[in-house]
């Protein structure tokens, strides 16, 4: 076992080396270069489009709630523990988060040609019923001669939602921090599977299995609807929380910028020798950040497709903000709120426990507790709704591959719910290994496909803009 865990280690990372990171961050320059800085000069543009629908658009949901379907699928563990793991002491300090804005930089670029492409390609049957994504902007815009690239996205699409991201380290997440809040010391236990597991964990999944199993079955609009109500709501309340840390603690804040900008250029070296410093803060902070927003990776598409709307150019602007929200703002409050409080230099500190720690110390005119229990519900609802979201990636990736198989479908859906209910008790090392994996493989079919169709997507948009303007 210990073998395949190596070798599965090794693997992804080979998948999550320099080249994939670069490919990628490439990819969003060009697409910045050649729709010229949209992300800068249509932003305001892109949030007002944001909150405000079409009214005679096709398609199953609201813009806004495409949106948000795809921004639960993005806000989850790795806003809140992805980047404490990215600015911790051992991996790439504080430098590491002004490396996860240059790549939600570029990854805004990234996001709105996905999202424009969606649109585009994308097909609508006779129900009504929207059919699009990767797969088939890759088929229709390339051609059907790169059919075989879009089987492959789907293939590891599907894998991505089922063994992992979609479901286990997700659930594992919202487990761990319940049990963290009502059951630390594991005092109240059952024997399950052989093995003795606190109440609190069972109480959850059951529960959760539940409310999954519910929202899933109801498929896009029953989870877009969720997505719309509890996305916005536990953003806000996460972010609110954050901002008033920050104020609470603003004598702190010049300092936590002086400590990004340093450990960005190695100024004051972290982990060795100044290059070596800045290469682990760049690496860290980059692979995070596309991690966290997953511009490139080809999942946000999916979600855009079904957007109510007939206007490419509009549900690319909208799709871009995913970034903004998701890396430029939310990331950088958890951010700040480890780098202030001084948690990420804390070697026997990881994960959510770092950031826990910032909240604790940093929201002092409140219970130890009742911080701990502010971010546990914000983490419980992220990773619960990132779960709906990839479950629908998921089943939309099959829907491809199975040419349309209802039955098939039907039985993913049902082995997700199931992987729900097992996930509390499952060892996840592997298994979020083997789900990086497949990320990274999902993404080089769709950083192809964009790199292909950046010349349709800039031209579109330039005549777009131009006629708007008169």
């Amino acid at each position: 076992m210990d073998k395949l865990t190596t070798l599965l280690e090794k693997i992804d990372g080979f998948v999550w080396g320099l080249p994939l990171i670069i490919l990628i961050i490439t990819t969003g320059i060009i697409l910045t270069i050649r729709l010229r800085g949209i992300q800068v000069r249509h932003l305001g543009k892109a949030l007002k489009y944001m909150v405000k629908n079409e009214e005679d658009g096709e398609g199953e949901v609201t813009s806004f709630g495409a949106l948000c379907t795809a921004l639960s699928a993005t806000i989850g563990t790795g806003n809140i523990v992805g980047v404490a793991t990215a600015i911790g002491i051992l991996a790439g300090g504080p430098g590491a988060l002004f490396w996860m804005w240059i790549a939600a930089f570029f990854g805004m670029a990234t996001k709105y040609a996905e999202g424009f492409l969606a649109v585009k390609y994308r097909k609508i049957d006779e129900n009504g019923n929207v059919l699009g994504g990767p797969f088939y902007y890759i088929e229709n815009g390339m051609g059907v001669k790169w059919k075989w690239l879009a089987k492959m996205f789907a293939f590891f699409g599907a894998c991505v939602g089922l063994f992992g991201i979609g479901t286990f380290t997700q659930v594992n997440g919202i487990a761990t921090a319940v049990q963290s809040l009502f059951d630390p010391n594991n005092s109240n236990t059952v024997m399950i599977f052989g093995s003795e597991y606190s109440i609190a964990i069972v109480i959850t999944a059951f529960v959760l299995t539940l409310c999954v199993g519910l929202v899933v079955i109801g498929g896009i609009k029953r989870i877009a609807k969720v997505s719309e109500f509890v996305v916005p709501f536990m953003a806000i309340v996460y972010i609110v929380s954050a901002v008033v840390l920050i104020i609470a603690n603003i004598e702190l804040l010049p300092g936590a910028f002086k400590s990004i900008v340093y450990g960005a250029f190695g100024i004051r070296p972290i982990a060795g020798g100044t290059l070596a410093s800045i290469a682990i803060a760049m690496q860290k902070g980059v692979a995070r950040g596309i991690f966290s927003n997953e511009a490139g990776l080809g999942s946000a598409p999916i979600a855009s497709a079904a957007a109510k709307t007939k206007d490419t150019v509009r549900q690319g602007l909208v799709t871009m903000t995913g970034t903004f929200i998701d890396t430029i703002i939310v990331c950088t409050m958890t951010g700040f709120s480890i780098i202030m409080m001084g948690s990420w230099a804390n070697e026997n500190l990881e994960g959510v426990l770092v950031t826990t720690d910032a909240f604790q110390k940093g929201l002092y005119f409140i219970s130890n507790n009742a911080a701990a229990a502010i971010l546990m519900l914000c983490l419980v609802f992220f990773a619960f709704t990132t779960i709906l979201g990839w479950n629908y990636y998921g089943e939309k990736c099959l829907e491809y591959l199975s040419n349309g198989n209802k039955k098939l479908v039907k039985v993913y859906k049902w082995l997700y719910i199931f992987a729900v209910f097992i996930g509390p008790y499952m060892t996840v090392s592997a298994v979020w290994t083997i789900a990086d994996i497949f990320n990274g493989l999902m993404a080089i079919p769709n950083i192809i496909a964009l790199l292909a169709l950046s010349g349709v997507v800039a031209k579109e948009t330039k005549e777009y803009f131009a006629k708007s303007n008169k």
